[in-house]
């Protein structure tokens, strides 16, 4: 039951980009895997543990690709981070998405004289981080999909 719950909420986590989804998916596991102390349980949670650390990296190494070829900066991401952190305090809900689009097209905005190309930019690094969000919830879905197959059958 409280495997089941973590494993949940880090899905959730993973979407709404305010939980450690993936620690939580494979926390999840570990409470399910660790007390059983088999080989079937063992297993999962190896399998799920490597899932996890290979979605981890290829989320940060696919969309960075896109995004340096795109020409956008570090420091555009880093404008987002802030002003989303800033609007998930402001506005309740959507304040971690508003923010972050509002920090991305005001830093590309200030490094593009052109509107038009700036939120081309913007739209690019925007892309980048949906990627990033989707490699990280497919990588938690392959984990609990292992998770189920050790229910069904250890």
């Amino acid at each position: 039951m409280v495997a089941g719950l973590l494993i949940a909420v880090g899905l959730v986590g993973i979407v709404v980009a305010v939980l450690p989804g993936l620690v939580l998916v494979v926390a999840g596991v570990a409470v399910w895997a660790v007390p059983r102390g088999d080989t079937v349980g063992w297993t999962v949670l190896g399998v799920a543990v490597a899932i996890a650390v290979l979605g981890t990296v290829l989320k940060y190494l696919l969309p960075g690709k896109r995004l340096r070829d795109g020409g956008v900066p570090a420091r555009t991401l880093v404008a987002g981070g802030v002003l989303g952190i800033v609007g998930f305090f402001v506005i309740p809900v959507v304040g971690l998405f508003v923010g972050f689009v509002l920090g991305v097209y005001l830093a590309e905005l200030a490094r593009l004289p052109d509107a038009g190309r700036a939120w081309t930019s913007a739209r690019g690094a925007l892309a980048a981080v949906g990627w990033s969000i989707l490699i990280e919830l497919a990588a938690g879905l392959l984990a609990t999909t292992t998770w189920i197959v050790g229910l069904v059958v250890g």
